[in-house]
């Protein structure tokens, strides 16, 4: 028994062996499997940064230890500011209202000004009216001559209002970076794995992915190149006033509340529901005419030839109740009895009526 049992136990144990071996195994596989993920995930950011922050680093004239900022100044990580060592990607808009003698004038020198400095004019809205012309130009200039275009935009005339907004989009452009790097290499993948298909439905269903995932990335890459347009060219809205023309009031950003504005906003939604339904019944007033009036014919005529077509009320029952009319000659009146006519007695005049009795006065009270 005890050489029989000796290998049983033997074989127990490597089969133990075995099993816990598989299982160190298995789990090994599953945690280096999740730490390349994480490599895949967090590599396109950093590249995408370190690519950024290369840009800057090889620009021409830097300085180690120097980041050359957005207007061309190179200032260090730890110096005035505290600003990062990031290439920043600042979006610039602004908008001028200026009042001269002369619109037309002022609107061909401001679209020289753009054009010296590299942009274009975007939009053009003008309105002559003499003395109270008005014009409204969008300019786009490059964004390193943001700053000297609104200086000279501001020397045309007059100068009356002035806004300048920025944005800084760095994070986002990185961001699209980022993404467009690791959906690049998703669409790589996706290809390759469509060269391998073999079958119907695989190729079906990786094409189907990859058709998804080009989207995306071409909607990535839209945004990027929408970002660079406007970090690239900045926008000055520019409003030419001639010289009794009324300025443009600036817009409250606080709504109206309060009775008044609620009767005004109520007042405006009336006449806006007005409008609509004049508008709608002006739009179903031809059809009405074109086929209200000839259906309106038909009824008419089909009810004149039917009241014509049908006899008139109670001369055929009557006539049925009478039953078929006689036919020959019609019978003779019987004559009167001969000799005189009977005397007509005399009519009796009714007696007339009896005066109504007096009333009996009440007797006297007694002693």
């Amino acid at each position: 028994m005890g050489s029989i049992r000796g290998p049983h136990r033997g074989r127990k144990a490597a089969r133990r062996l075995a099993a816990g071996l598989g299982t160190v195994g298995l789990a090994l596989v599953v945690a280096v499997s999740g730490c390349s993920n994480d490599s895949a995930g967090n590599s396109a950011p950093t590249s995408a940064r370190d690519q950024a922050g290369g840009a800057v680093a090889g620009a021409p004239g830097a300085v180690p230890g120097q980041v050359e900022d957005k207007q061309g100044t190179p200032t260090e990580p730890g110096g005035a500011g505290g600003r990062l060592a990031v290439d920043r990607s600042i979006i610039y808009t602004g908008s001028i209202t200026v009042r001269v003698d002369n619109v037309d004038d002022a609107a061909a020198k401001a679209t020289g000004i753009v054009t010296g400095a590299g942009g274009f004019v975007g939009g053009d809205k003008r309105s002559r009216n003499d003395r109270r012309s008005e014009a409204s130009l969008q300019l786009r200039v490059p964004a390193a001559r943001f700053t000297s275009v609104v200086e000279q935009l501001a020397d045309l005339g007059k100068e009356e209002q002035r806004g300048i907004d920025t944005e800084d989009v760095t994070e986002a452009v990185v961001d699209l970076d980022a993404r467009i790097l690791t959906q690049q290499a998703s669409v790589t993948r996706t290809r390759a794995l469509l060269a391998r298909a073999r079958t119907i439905a695989e190729i079906v269903s990786i094409e189907s992915e990859l058709a998804k995932r080009e989207a995306e990335l071409a909607s990535l890459q839209a945004k990027k190149r929408r970002l660079a347009d406007l970090t690239t060219l900045s926008t000055i809205t520019l409003v030419l006033l001639g010289p009794d023309a009324d300025a443009p009031k600036p817009k409250d950003d606080e709504p109206d509340t309060g009775f008044v504005a609620g009767l005004k906003a109520g007042w405006k939604a009336f006449l806006a529901s007005m409008e609509v339904l004049l508008t709608v019944l002006g739009a179903l007033l031809p059809w009405f005419i074109a086929l209200g009036i000839p259906i309106y014919a038909i009824v008419w005529l089909v009810r004149r030839l039917s009241r014509r077509s049908q006899p008139a009320h109670g001369v055929i029952p009557a006539m049925a109740a009478a039953g078929p009319a006689p036919t020959g000659p019609a019978p003779a009146r019987p004559a009167p009895p001969p000799g005189p006519l009977p005397p007509v007695p005399p009519r009796r005049t009714p007696p007339p009526p009896a005066p109504p009795a007096r009333p009996t006065p009440p007797a006297p009270p007694e002693g």
